[in-house]
């Protein structure tokens, strides 16, 4: 549970949950890729949702100048060609992975046919490019075609947004470590926010301090309940990266449910637990940026030794992808 860092072309994601992953280092733009810039890209007009095909025209200038300044402090028009030009080498068409507006923010990604690379852009409240990512994906469809043997209840009621979750590792950045390749993040939204107040305050978030339950049947196995809750919003507890956390067994597969509420969970190691039991309140302690619940099953106890994560099926047939709502039991 280390905070991730994403493999940029520039910008820093501003906003982003962090979670319980590793990171990778970016790669150098390649000095012998010098795509032109056309005049035509100085003259196409921008629309968010046609940044793959002005990529994949070339049209780097146009992309380049609908970035912020912060952007363009970081890299200059040259590179950008360089790198963004490299990557579009033998792609012939790039789709819509997911979509989300959030905070003031939109993001989404790409990914060309195969699944094998791939494009995310965050957009910022001026309908300027924040941040921009193009990288290979690596994909696993040997272990994403294996669910749990369990059908499992979503461990809240009512509506929440998947923020983490999918996949590939630009819409869920688990995806790349396989102790939590398909965990999720998952926050409460309203009106395409994720608080009301002071961002700096825990209670501002629509997620903090509310109920959790247990997904399925079984019998509690670890919890850690001591964990307080990071404040001001944004500061992580890394030395503690689950935070406080609730491990069920449900017969040789195991849910965690992470980042809860100091002080606030109800039950205790053996407990044997049914499908809605309550099990505490949510929070944001540990490694978490903001107040969030992470969600995911393993085939193993300890999140951090060997332990791989399962794919999760869920009843009802969820759409459980970056971007979606997951409706809990009332």
């Amino acid at each position: 549970m280390r905070k991730v860092a994403l493999i940029l072309v520039a910008g820093a994601f501003a906003g982003l949950l962090a979670g319980c992953g590793g990171s990778k280092e970016a790669p150098e733009p390649s000095p012998t890729v010098k795509e032109a810039v056309t005049n035509e890209g100085e003259k196409s007009e921008f629309k968010f949702e046609n940044l793959p095909d002005l990529l994949l025209r070339g049209e780097y200038k146009t992309i380049y100048n609908h970035a912020t300044q912060s952007f363009r402090n970081e890299i200059s028009l040259a590179d950008f060609s360089a790198l963004v030009g490299n990557f579009s080498k033998g792609v012939d068409s790039l789709q819509q992975s997911s979509f989300m507006r959030l905070n003031g923010m939109e993001l989404r990604s790409w990914t060309a046919p195969g699944g094998k690379k791939g494009l995310i852009a965050l957009l910022d409240a001026n309908n300027d490019i924040d941040s921009l990512q193009v990288r290979p994906l690596e994909i696993f469809p040997d272990t994403d075609a294996q669910l749990t043997k369990v059908a499992y209840e979503p461990p809240f009621k009512g509506d929440w947004f998947v923020y983490w979750g999918g996949i590939n590792a630009l819409v869920n950045y688990h995806y790349e470590y396989p102790g939590q390749r398909y965990a999720y993040d998952i926050i409460k939204v309203k009106d395409e926010k994720s608080y009301n107040g002071d961002p700096l305050k825990n209670e501002s978030y629509y997620a903090f301090n509310q109920d959790a339950f247990a997904p399925a049947d079984g019998v509690v196995v670890k919890v850690i309940n001591d964990v307080p809750d990071n404040e001001p919003v944004g500061v992580m507890n890394e030395k503690a990266p689950e935070g406080n956390v609730v491990v069920i067994d449900h017969g040789g597969e195991y849910s965690f449910t992470a980042h809860m509420k100091k002080g606030t969970i109800i039950v205790k190691e053996g407990d044997k637990v049914k499908t809605g039991d309550l099990l505490g309140k949510t929070g944001n302690s540990g490694n978490s940026a903001e107040a969030h619940i992470h969600f995911q099953v393993s085939n193993g106890p300890d999140l951090f030794d060997g332990s791989h994560a399962i794919r999760v099926k869920w009843k009802n047939n969820i759409e459980d992808s970056q971007g979606h709502t997951i409706s809990g039991g009332e």
